[in-house]
This record gives structure tokens, sequence and C-alpha cells, in this order.
């Protein structure tokens, strides 16, 4: 079959994050697995691939596309912020390289069916695990209009957060808003029409922000970042695409936190903390796609990669 997911800066992620051919590699977002099947084809006999995501749609994709490895490859439905257990369900303490694709895969987006694309007349979902008990409807038709507010501004930096949550609030005192197009079409109706339909369609930063917000992107982001050193071997890579401007803060504001080592105040003759540097940053100013590769895939346009190199001192 033809799989949905074209894999962004996929000779760069690649090139960083393989440094050992017969390493344990995780790739803790796999979606449709593009980045999955290129690592394992490049791993040797004696290499392992843990392939994780918490779609249970996805994880079916991901082990049909595996499959041609046998049992070096293991598919786990999980969430990445539960890294360290989910590992040690593999009987694995540490790994050899570590890959979060923060992004949506283009199935997720076009072909789930849960109200993620700003144009498709779909339910208002926006679950990457559709077990968990809160969706988009719930926060869209229920949550005060300040809260609403804070969403936009917060997780979309949408600068007209006031006016779509107000708009919303509105347009659910006369019916609930139970589709993607319902939505889209309330938040449109803000924007004067001379820029509604340009580049972008304005709710694409509204429809991410939602989407944050009901799956705890940055919170997840956050606690695997904080498991990371642990779970590492001395020289195992950390590699990172992020697709939003929070997302990359974080993960930046760790490299570089890792990376500084002592965390004492200024002006301390000598370095009472004890903190060791924990990595050694790889991608100063984070890596960009190409215009090739952008003129065949559009959406690795917002992407940033970010690595980071183990060391023990």
């Amino acid at each position: 079959m033809k799989y949905p997911h074209v894999p962004v800066l996929a000779r760069e992620v690649i090139s960083i994050l393989l440094w050992k051919d017969d390493g344990i590699y995780v790739d803790a977002t796999a979606g449709s697995g593009g980045h999955s099947e290129l690592i394992a084809r490049r791993v040797s006999e004696g290499g392992r691939l843990i392939a994780i995501d918490r779609d249970p749609s996805a994880v079916g994709m991901v082990s049909e596309r595996l499959a041609f490895i046998g049992d070096r490859a293991r598919v786990i439905k999980g969430n990445f912020s539960e890294l360290p257990g989910l590992l040690l369900t593999c009987g694995i303490e540490r790994v050899d390289g570590i890959l979060l694709d923060l992004g949506m895969s283009s199935f997720q987006l076009d072909s789930s069916g849960r109200g993620f694309s700003v144009t498709a007349d779909e339910p208002l979902d926006m679950r990457m695990d559709p077990s968990l008990d809160f969706n988009a409807w719930n926060l869209v038709n229920a949550s005060p209009c300040k809260e609403l507010e804070k969403v936009f501004r917060d997780y979309g930096e949408e600068r007209r957060a006031a006016q779509i949550a107000r708009a919303i609030c509105g347009a659910r005192e006369k019916r609930a808003i139970d589709t993607s197009l319902q939505l889209s079409s309330v938040i449109a109706s803000v924007f004067p029409p001379s820029s509604r339909y340009k580049a972008r369609h304005p709710a694409i930063k509204s429809f991410q922000a939602l989407r944050i917000a009901v799956n705890n992107e940055l919170g997840n982001l956050e606690k695997c970042l904080e498991s990371t050193p642990s779970l590492l071997n001395d020289s195992g890579r950390l590699v990172v695409l992020s697709y939003h401007s929070l997302e990359d803060r974080l993960v930046k504001l760790a490299i570089n936190s890792w990376e500084k080592g002592c965390q004492c105040p200024p002006g301390l003759p000598v370095c009472a903390c004890g903190f060791k540097p924990l990595f050694h940053c790889l991608t100063r100013k984070g890596i960009r796609a190409r215009p090739d590769e952008i003129a065949s895939n559009p959406r690795a346009r917002s992407a940033v990669l970010r690595a980071a190199r183990r060391v023990f001192q």
C-alpha cells in the first residue's frame, strides 16, 4: 500500500540519529511510520527499533510497515511522555537514539475523521488517542469564553484570540458546534474577507491551539524531555522535529540547560552545585527544510530540527 506519511528532513534525521548501526533506536512519535521505516532499513542485524504512538490506527499501520524486519522491531501503543515505562516493558533501560517528530502525520490530518482539518466536515474530536475522555467538542462547547481566549492566545499565538473566542461563544448559544467545518466557518467570520483565504486558512492557528490543549502536547513534551538524559547511552542522540514555536522553545531551552551543566548563580568563584554537562548540542541554529523539499512536501515548511549528543563525564 502507499503509506501517507512523507518523512520531513529524512536525510538529516537519519544522518544524525543513526551513529551506530547495531544500536537500539526509538521513534517515540511514529505516526504512520515514515521515519521508522527509514531507521529499520539502515540498522544492521544487531540493531533494534522501538516505534511508539498513542493512536491505535497508527500502531496498526506502523506494524505492517515494519514487518519486514521481524522481531527486531517492536511497535507499542503509548504516549511518549511515558517513555521510561514503555521501554521497560521491552526490557530496555537505555537506548542509542530517540526521535521525536512532533508534527501531525498526513494520515491523522486528512484521513482520521477526527476533525483535525479546517476544511473537512468531521466530528469535532481532535484526540490523537481516542480513549481520552476530553475532546475538542468539550473544549469548544463547554469552556468559558476567557478560557478559550487563553487557549488561542497561548497555544495558537493568535492575535485575534479574544474575537475568535467571543464568536465561538456567540455561535454555540444558538446551537452546538459539532463539526470541524462549523468551527472553521465561525473562526473565519472573524477575519476580514480580504484575508480569509490567502496562503493559509484563517482557522489554522486556532485548530492547532485546540489540538495542543486537547492532547496536552506541551505537557507531554516537557515530561519526555525530563526523562531523556536518563534514557540515552553515552554518545546517544536526541533528534526532535518541531513545527510550532512553543515546542521548539521547550526543546531549545532543554538542550541549552543540559549543555550548560553548572546551575550556580553568576559570580561564584567555584561551582557549588556539582552539575556536569549532560549533552553536546549538534544543531546550534536548528535545521530547516530545503526549498526543494518544501516544494514537494509543503508541511516541511515550518519544521525545525534540533539534536544533541549525550555525554558522560
